[in-house]
């Protein structure tokens, strides 16, 4: 797959009329970020990297998307390249430092969410089962190369530049739709994604990223509050989110819907809203709110991503400026909850199997 960065010229364009007012938002990171939806099969241009952009615009007139993500990117290939193909850069990362060289001083915004596939995409066998060597060895790897990743895009920046990556929400909890055994198995997977978000956040943290609490905006961890859905009943609000704002419930498929999309662009916009100044409290912009109740039908869209300038300076990675004791509770986490979650998953998968 190959990634158009923008209209040619478009960069050139903006220094020949000596654009002052031209800043620049670099979005990173996997199907999140590229917005794939199941329905169609593609990217599409409902991902919360455009709806965060269209929100960043109108507070930031002179704004331009550099559009980076990539559907099935791992920690690895954002680094290493090899899932999409950028112009002049060798991955994802290279094209997001390039443009931040050719662009320095004016890159105000970098989005990221990039991890979950490492371990989905790795680690499973031809039997559905998980390899344990697998998962030890990518949960470690993946926490080291997001430190990386993160790493060195907040070195490549300036004091303008705000940096923000992502939890993630918890898909699994749709099992809870499948009886008794499916909501004991939603139960567990609470704590383990928890963990993983944990571990993720905490890499974000150490190399001074903002957190966009992407599992909180899910409402991940409410069990308690009972939400009435058509055709299932009374369920936990988590539940009905998980639902409402993805294809889990309805195509067995993790991805987030245009409004979990939406969602997701409140919780990174709740963090850009923030300003970093000493004795000041700042209010955060509210997250979206969506309502606890699923709407058959909902409106997903389709399209391609919205373009973005060109980068053309070349040059190898730059030093990633990440502490090499990245932190090793993280890998832990991770690994913790990607057995977990993986058993929920593929004990779902296999029931549903024999339900055919």
């Amino acid at each position: 797959m190959t990634i158009v960065l923008g209209t040619p010229g478009l960069a050139a364009a903006d220094e020949a009329t000596g654009a002052k007012d031209t800043t620049y938002y670099i979005s990173l990171g996997d199907s999140l970020a590229s917005g794939y939806q199941p329905d169609v099969d593609k990217d599409t241009d409902v991902a919360y990297t455009d709806q965060l952009y269209a929100q960043l615009k109108q507070r930031t007139p002179g704004l331009k998307h550099i559009r980076l993500g990539c559907t099935a990117e791992t920690t690895e290939s954002l680094i290493k390249g090899g899932k999409c193909d950028y112009p002049h850069a060798k991955s994802q990362l290279d094209a997001a430092l390039q443009a931040m060289a050719q662009h320095h001083g004016k890159v105000a915004y970098v989005t990221l969410s990039v991890g979950a596939d490492d371990i989905l995409l790795n680690c499973v066998t031809p039997a559905r089962t998980l390899d344990g060597a697998c998962l030890n060895s990518k949960s470690q790897t993946m926490a080291q190369n997001l430190a990386q990743i993160a790493g060195a895009l907040r070195k490549a920046g300036t004091g303008n530049t705000q940096f923000v990556g992502s939890t993630y929400h918890n898909p699994f909890l749709a099992a809870w739709l499948q009886g008794a055994a499916g909501q004991q198995a939603a139960k567990e997977s609470a704590p383990l994604v928890a963990a993983a978000n944990t571990g993720i956040a905490q890499v974000y943290k150490s190399t001074g990223f903002k957190v966009a609490d992407v599992a909180g905006a899910f409402s991940s961890n409410d069990f308690t509050t009972l939400v009435n859905v058509p055709g299932a009943g009374e369920v936990p609000a988590n539940v009905a989110k998980i639902c409402q704002l993805t294809w889990a419930c309805t195509k067995q498929d993790p991805h987030p819907n245009a409004e979990g999309h939406k969602v997701i662009a409140g919780a990174f916009a709740a963090q850009l809203a923030q300003v970093d100044a000493p004795g000041e409290s700042p209010s955060p912009t509210p997250t979206p709110s969506a309502s606890a109740t699923p709407e058959p039908g909902a409106s997903t869209g389709s399209g391609t991503g919205a373009g973005a300038n060109q980068p053309t300076t070349n040059g190898d990675l730059a030093d990633t400026g990440a502490s090499s004791s990245t932190p090793v509770l993280a890998g832990a986490g991770l690994a913790v909850a990607a057995a977990g979650t993986a058993a929920v998953y593929f004990a779902r998968r296999r029931r549903t199997s024999e339900q055919r």
